[in-house]
């Protein structure tokens, strides 16, 4: 992708089909003459190095994600170690969304313009930066400079949330892209169940402070040494892009990037999508969904210690179980796309088994059996972060053939939007009515979402393009 993409008007003929804009994703064509001069004759060509690319990019958002919950899902203790109330402890979680929110079109643009590899190393240069500054925080007085090291971290998140779907399209062959995407988003995942599990086990419950700093400093330690190593990795191994495009959408987009006086403004991307009555919707739906989950996390901890005290590890593997539920929920969905194709239909079924386990979680709470909690945590995990890649590709299809990148640029700032709404309004019922008002708008919320849903069209743009021959095929090595 780049600032701007093509602004002539889409070309359909017996021969070929070359959309107006600069989309990564899939394209096929007729024509093998014009194929970019580095494809190989006998077709697209993916490569087995896409797959390391994939993985590093996986542990790399992981280490970010991490960080987002590292406070909350201990709040009890932070509050008391650095004597300070809930409220900042939840902004440790919100400074991610609000921080996020103003620079999503600057990051996309940065994305455009420098591409993965450079966006990746100041993402994960940034990550580093602030796991470090957390390091030297470790005092009862030092809590803003905690504060501060988490913020850089926050900044750093810019880029990467928009990173899944373009690596996706970049490296992968049309067959594998949903779910290249969705093992994209499994990194984030991964991230968020690291820092739901890791700082109960680190840092336990205790009444000396003295060893409480001590846990939390290994803690800071860890996560600053991961991302040092991570950060040698990226700069040595993580790529750009292959030496040949895997599909006729590469091959269009490289082609197109010397058009220059054919192209338009970033901004005039931004105007098509937001003039798409059915992304409109998404966005909608997409940010409740995911604002609901973000507020269900940073709260998790004062949720479950109301009926089960003295579960601070239980309280973090619950959080685990909704992140890994997720996981198999997001590779699921990204199979199924690419299977079926059936995007409209797998993301009206996800949501409304999203909000069914909202109402689920909302009323097992008090059985006084843990065991329950862990079970129904799991089920509303499954699908309502197994939802993340859905309404990603979901999103490409409805805005083909805008780059992918500004799309999902703008469902991520609406999830932070929602997400900061819902946090600020769920921790403000919680302690005021108690969970059970809490969670129950929080499952109003989300029949509002799948309502929303049911009304999208399923209007896939780019599946509509799609002209499947056999010079497009993607070809493993």
């Amino acid at each position: 992708m780049d600032l701007k993409h093509s602004a002539t008007s889409v070309v359909e003929s017996a021969d070929s089909y070359i959309a107006t804009s600069k989309s990564t994703d899939m394209i096929t064509h007729k024509d093998k003459e014009s194929k970019a001069p580095n494809a190989p004759p006998e077709g697209y060509k993916v490569y087995a190095r896409r797959w390391a690319v994939l993985i590093l990019f996986v542990f790399y958002s992981a280490s970010n994600a991490m960080q987002w919950i590292q406070y909350t899902i201990i709040n009890n203790i932070i509050t008391r170690y650095y004597g300070i109330s809930d409220k900042w402890v939840d902004w440790t979680s919100m400074i991610y969304m609000i921080l996020y929110i103003p620079l999503i079109f600057p990051g996309s643009w940065f994305l455009d313009k420098v591409g993965l590899r450079i966006t990746a190393l100041v993402g994960i240069v940034g990550t580093c930066l602030g796991a470090w500054i957390k390091v030297f925080s470790v005092d009862p007085s030092l809590f803003y400079v905690s504060f501060i090291g988490q913020a850089i971290v926050a900044l750093a998140q810019v880029c990467i949330l928009s990173l899944p779907a373009r690596l996706a399209a970049v490296w992968f062959g049309p067959d594998q892209v949903s779910s290249a995407t969705s093992v994209g988003v499994f990194g984030n995942q991964l991230g968020v169940a690291v820092g739901f599990v890791l700082p109960p086990m680190l840092v336990p419950n205790s009444d000396d402070l003295n060893q409480v700093g001590s846990d939390l400093q290994l803690m800071f330690y860890l996560v600053a040494g991961l991302t040092s190593i991570l950060l040698v990795l990226m700069a040595i191994f993580f790529q750009d892009k292959p030496p040949t495009p895997p599909s006729a959408a590469q091959e269009a987009a490289q082609r197109l990037e010397g058009i220059a006086e054919e192209q338009v403004s970033f901004f005039q991307s931004l105007k098509n999508l937001m003039t798409n009555r059915n992304f409109i919707f998404l966005l909608l739906s997409y940010g409740i969904n995911v604002g609901v989950f973000y507020a269900i996390s940073t709260l998790l901890n004062p949720v479950v210690l109301k009926y089960y005290p003295g579960h601070e590890v239980d309280t973090g593997r619950i959080g685990l179980s909704i992140v890994l539920a997720g996981m198999l929920g997001s590779v699921v969905s990204g199979i199924v796309l690419d299977k079926t194709h059936k995007f409209k239909e797998t993301t009206l079924a996800v949501y409304a088994l999203s909000m069914v386990g909202m109402w689920i979680f909302t009323f097992t709470l008090d059985t006084g059996h843990i065991a329950v909690v862990y079970l129904t945590a799991s089920l509303l995990g499954f699908f309502m972060t197994g939802y993340l890649p859905v309404g990603f590709e979901f999103g490409a299809e409805l805005t083909f053939p805008e780059p992918e990148g500004t799309s999902s640029g703008l469902l991520n700032a609406s999830a932070q939007t929602f997400g900061i709404c819902f946090t600020l309004f769920y921790s403000e019922l919680f302690y005021s009515y108690g969970d059970v008002p809490a969670n129950v708008a929080m499952a109003v919320m989300l029949i509002v979402g799948t309502a929303i849903t049911a009304a999208t069209r399923s209007d896939l743009r780019r599946q509509n393009a799609q002209v499947v021959q056999p010079s497009g095929q993607a070809v493993n090595p």
